[in-house]
């Protein structure tokens, strides 16, 4: 009887070993996901996503990875931003599967043109789900909601 418990007890240490190793990939991703965004190295952005994965950004569904970071290129160009995530609730829904909401907040500023967007400081919250391929954790569903934009100036390069 003795036995038997030590195995449950050392196969429960085990499954929460791993939920953790798992959460610490999950928030490196993430981490990858925020700076890749602000490097400029989109081709590496739209790689941290599984290959069906499914985004969403203030309402606006990408068809794909490739899309969604290549118009973050063509839209901001060398433009300064930064991207923060903060405040990680991750939850292990499976062995290879999981669910995320981080904080977000992120300073956009665009070159400045008549068509150019408005550059502006914003708050919000992801909403994601994440899944295991080949033994490497990606972003599966990402659903950003913005609940606050507050309006920046938009940049002008030195001549």
């Amino acid at each position: 009887m003795k036995e038997e418990k030590d195995m449950d007890q050392l196969e429960d240490l085990t499954r929460r070993l791993e939920a953790l190793e798992a959460i610490e990939e999950i928030k490196a991703l993430k981490a990858r996901y925020f700076r890749f965004v602000d490097e400029k190295k989109h081709d590496d952005l739209a790689a941290l996503f599984t290959p069906d994965s499914t985004l969403v950004t203030d309402g606006i569904t990408w068809e794909s990875p490739q899309h969604f970071a290549y118009t973050i290129r063509d839209l901001t160009g060398a433009a300064p931003s930064v991207h923060h995530g903060h405040m990680p609730e991750i939850e292990i829904t499976g062995p290879d599967t999981a669910s995320g909401i981080w904080a977000m907040e992120d300073l956009l500023t665009f070159p400045a043109g008549p068509d150019a967007p408005e550059g502006h400081n914003g708050y919000g919250q992801y909403r994601e789900t994440y899944r295991k391929v080949d033994g490497r954790w990606l972003i599966d569903t990402l659903e950003l909601t913005r609940f606050r934009m507050d309006p920046l100036d938009n940049w002008t390069a030195d001549e």
